[in-house]
C-alpha cells in the first residue's frame, strides 16, 4: 500500500470532504480518540465531538461517495504517497505553522537534507535582469546543497526549479491541484525532471483541478516548508506578495532582489524591502549568511561519509540543552578523554553539538527537536 499505515486511508478520506480541515479534524481526532473509529461513526456522534452543522452536513453528504480503497488504488497509480501530520515522514517544520495541512500528497522522494531549503518565488513574466538573477542565485544555492522549493508556475518558478536541475541540485514544487496533473501543461517535462532529483507536495488529492484560489492557500505550504523565501520580481499584485506575507507571519526569513524604481515588476520587492517585511539581498552569499548556511554542504558530506557510532550514541545520552564539560561528559561516559575529543569534534562539524564556552558542549536544538533524524537513539 502506498499510504504508511492502514488507519491511513481514512485520514485520506476525511480530506476528500468539503469544511474538514485542520480545525476539524483536532476535532475529531480529540472526539474519537481513533481516525477508523471516526470513519464509521453516526452523523450524531460527529455533532456531540463539536462539528457544526455544515461540517456534519457535509460529511453526510460525501462520506458515502467515497471509496477509501479506490483512493489507495489512485494514490498507487501515480505513485503518490499520502502522509498525515502525525507520521515521521511529514516535514516537522512545516507543522510549525498555524494552518498546516493534515494530510499532504508526495510523488518522488523528501530527504533529510531537504531540512535545508528556501523557496525562490517571483512574476511570471521575468525581465532578463529578473531571469539572470535567478538562474545565478539559485545555480549557487543548488551548489551549495540548499534545495529550492517554488510552485511551478510559469516565469520564476520555471526558471527557479530549472536552475536547480541544472546546477545537479534539488527541487521541490508546491502544486495548487492534485499530482495526478501538471499545471501548466507544458512544464510537464520539467515536472518529470524534479521527480528525478526532488518531489512534488500538494494538500490536494488526486483528481483535483488548480482552482485560481488553490494557489494562495497553496503560498502557506511554500513558506512553510523553508528556513526562508526569496522573492525575485514581483510586481504590485503578484501572488508572490501573499507567500512573501505568509512567510514573515510564520516567522521565516523573507529576502527580496531590489529592482529600477522605474518597472513595474520591481514595485512589490521594493516595496518589500520599504516596509521592512524582507531583507535587501543582492546575491546567494548574502541569503546564506543571513540563514547561516555557509557550511551546510560540508555538514550534509560530513553526514552522508561518516555515520553515527557506537561512541557518538554514548556522548550524545550525556548530552542535552544545557552545556556540559568535557570532563563530565569523560566520567558519565567512562570514555578516555582523547576519544570523546576528537568524537565531539566531529559531531561538531557535522552539527550535531556546539561548543559553548571552554570546553562545554551542548546538544543543538536541532538535534533535540528531531534526533531520529540522525537514527541515533539518545535516551
Amino acid at each position: 500500500m502506498t499510504t504508511n499505515n492502514e488507519n491511513n486511508k481514512y485520514w485520506v478520506g476525511f480530506n476528500l470532504i468539503p469544511g474538514i480541515g485542520r480545525v476539524k479534524f483536532t476535532q475529531i481526532e480529540n472526539y474519537f480518540g481513533d481516525i477508523r473509529k471516526a470513519w464509521n461513526a453516526g452523523i450524531d456522534e460527529f455533532k456531540k465531538a463539536g462539528l457544526d452543522d455544515n461540517a456534519t452536513n457535509s460529511i453526510a453528504q460525501w462520506r458515502p461517495k467515497i471509496s477509501l480503497d479506490s483512493e489507495i488504488e489512485k494514490l498507487e497509480k501515480h505513485n503518490i504517497k499520502a502522509f498525515n501530520y502525525h507520521d515521521k515522514d511529514y516535514p516537522a517544520r512545516l507543522k510549525e505553522i498555524h494552518d498546516f495541512p493534515p494530510v499532504i500528497y508526495v510523488r518522488g522522494n523528501i530527504l533529510a537534507e531537504d531540512e535545508y531549503c528556501l523557496a525562490v518565488v517571483g512574476t511570471r513574466n521575468p525581465s532578463v535582469y529578473g531571469r539572470q538573477l535567478t538562474e545565478e542565485i539559485v545555480s549557487e544555492l543548488a551548489k551549495n546543497r540548499i534545495t529550492v522549493i517554488s510552485g511551478l508556475a510559469k516565469g520564476i518558478d520555471t526558471i527557479a526549479h530549472q536552475s536547480a536541475l541544472n546546477a545537479g541540485g534539488r527541487t521541490i514544487a508546491v502544486m495548487g491541484g492534485g499530482l495526478d496533473s501538471v499545471y501548466p501543461a507544458e512544464n510537464a517535462n520539467l515536472a518529470r525532471n524534479i521527480l528525478k532529483n526532488g518531489a512534488m507536495i500538494s494538500e490536494y488529492a488526486p483528481g483535483t483541478k488548480p482552482r485560481p484560489e488553490n494557489f494562495p492557500r497553496r503560498n502557506r505550504i511554500m513558506s512553510g516548508l523553508c528556513l526562508g523565501v526569496l522573492v525575485i520580481e514581483a510586481g504590485e499584485t503578484s501572488g508572490s506578495l501573499i507567500t512573501a506575507h505568509l512567510a514573515f507571519e510564520q516567522d521565516r526569513e523573507v529576502f527580496a532582489i531590489p529592482g529600477s524604481v522605474l518597472s513595474p515588476a520591481s514595485i512589490g520587492t521594493n516595496k518589500l524591502i520599504m516596509e521592512g517585511t524582507a531583507r535587501l539581498v543582492c546575491n546567494a552569499a548574502d541569503i546564506l549568511q543571513e540563514l547561516n548556511l555557509t557550511a551546510v554542504a560540508e555538514q550534509i558530506e560530513v553526514k552522508e561519509i561518516i555515520p553515527a557510532s557506537d561512541t557518538e550514541a554514548v556522548i550524545l545520552r550525556q548530552l542535552g540543552a544545557e552545556p556540559r564539560h568535557i570532563d563530565e561528559i569523560c566520567r558519565a561516559s567512562g570514555l578516555p578523554i582523547s576519544v570523546v575529543s576528537s568524537t565531539l569534534a566531529m559531531m561538531e562539524l557535522k552539527g550535531m553539538v556546539k561548543q559553548v564556552g571552554s570546553m562545554s558542549y551542548a546538544l543543538c536544538r536541532e538535534i533535540r527537536e528531531n534526533k531520529e533524524l540522525y537514527k541515533i537513539e539518545i535516551n
